[in-house]
């Protein structure tokens, strides 16, 4: 089975509870396998089965409440 790495920036993300959201709504796609969140760099690093379309994980992090930067 291949695997996929994207990692993406999300902006507006201040605290735990902010990863913690972020890291729950992006789960949630459809064949993610690991979500990593650093929080001082606002860098997403998304592991899944398949790669993932970027609408996917834009609407997951607005459904968070963030951006996600271009």
């Amino acid at each position: 089975m291949s695997t996929s790495t994207v990692t993406v920036t999300v902006i507006g993300m201040t605290c735990g509870h902010c990863v913690s959201s972020v890291r729950e709504q992006i789960g949630n796609i459809d064949g993610v396998t690991a979500v990593d969140v650093d929080l001082a760099s606002g860098r997403v690093i998304i592991n899944s089965h398949e790669p993932l379309e970027r609408s996917a994980i834009q609407n997951a992090v607005e459904e968070a409440g963030y951006q996600l930067a271009e």
